[in-house]
């Protein structure tokens, strides 16, 4: 089960050189703080672990990410910032040659970055551009997405920094960079490339620049930050601050799983219980879980954390379905704690 839940004897910031942390969900929430993910990230980079903030937001700029996490007590320089921006840049790069026409759809951040590639930015379609950047900002309105759908109609080629439906802000979740790259792809027809995660193609950017060749991914969302970590091969720490719940961990898809699953960011800070297996039960600390009858079958003896049945249960579950088993989605518990 190596490719399942994993255990670790020392914490993780001691495990991993390098830490590739998602922005919302984890370290903050909109412009909001997200409770222990300060003190919990000062104290994994104090004890040695790199950290690289890595967004699927292409709207700032590496400074402006970074002077948000410093007003949050994270002191961060926009060195240590990876944004979509400049992952969308870098693969422009895989189409067109740098000097070519852009049109860019998008904010300051996605700006910037294609012009530090080396490529000439329009602002419309009558100037021929070889390719549309498209990235979120709050300001897009409909002549944004028309002028790209247009270009990209006439036979530019399209890429986007992320294809994320939803945004999460303090208020709740809006509409994404995916919603809205999806008005351009509805009027085209035409599906574009994409630079964000689940692609690991910024987590690979940022170990190239700090120059270490593991690390562990941190994010909220199974379907971006860990779906990434499993294309990348590198192992990911789901934090339930976010996007995803407990139960959506024990339904994940292959391409999804998470290998670390902690409530917050402390669970940088912490050891991690391994999930063993004895027949047919499936253990970890005091939980104990078996599938019978395709159900989830909890031990109800002692008094189990809610977080070890949450990663006993995904290990059973993973391998019942993983062997053909049809499973009943409906046997999995509130979990009250998480």
């Amino acid at each position: 089960m190596s490719d399942y839940i994993l255990g670790s004897h020392q914490p993780l910031a001691a495990s991993y050189p390098l830490a590739l942390v998602d922005l919302d969900g984890v370290a903050y929430k909109g412009h909001l703080p997200i409770e222990y993910a300060a003190e919990s990230l000062v104290s994994a980079r104090n004890s040695g672990l790199a950290l690289v903030f890595v967004t699927n937001n292409a709207s700032r700029e590496p400074e402006d990410v970074a002077g948000q996490l410093t007003g949050l007590d994270i002191p961060t320089s926009p060195h240590e910032v990876m944004t979509a921006a400049q992952a969308c840049a870098r693969l422009l790069r895989s189409h067109v040659q740098p000097g070519a026409k852009v049109l860019v759809v998008g904010g300051a951040g996605l700006l910037t970055a294609v012009q530090a590639e080396g490529y000439t930015v329009v602002s419309s379609t009558d100037d021929e551009p070889d390719a549309v950047a498209q990235g979120f900002h709050p300001s897009l309105g409909w002549e944004h997405l028309a002028e790209g759908a247009y270009a990209v109609s006439r036979g530019a080629i399209h890429v986007a920094s992320n294809l994320d439906l939803s945004l999460p802000t303090a208020r709740g979740y809006a509409p994404g960079n995916g919603a809205l790259v999806g008005a351009v792809q509805a009027a085209t027809g035409v599906k574009p490339f994409s630079a964000g995660k689940p692609s690991p193609a910024m987590y690979d950017m940022a170990l190239e620049k700090a120059g270490v060749s593991s690390a562990l991914v941190v994010g909220d969302r199974l379907d971006t930050d860990l779906a990434g970590a499993r294309a990348g091969g590198y192992h990911g720490l789901h934090v339930l601050t976010g996007v995803n719940s407990a139960r959506d961990d024990i339904l994940a898809l292959p391409q999804e799983r998470p290998h670390f699953i902690a409530r917050d960011l402390r669970g940088l800070l912490e050891t991690q219980p391994e999930v063993t297996r004895e027949n047919e039960w499936f253990i970890c600390n005091d939980a104990r879980v078996r599938i019978l009858d395709g159900a989830l079958n909890i031990d109800s003896a002692g008094e189990p954390d809610e977080l070890d049945i949450v990663r006993a249960s995904c290990n059973a579950v993973w391998s019942f379905v993983d062997e053909g088993g049809e499973f009943d989605n409906t046997s999995i518990p509130h979990f009250s704690t998480l």
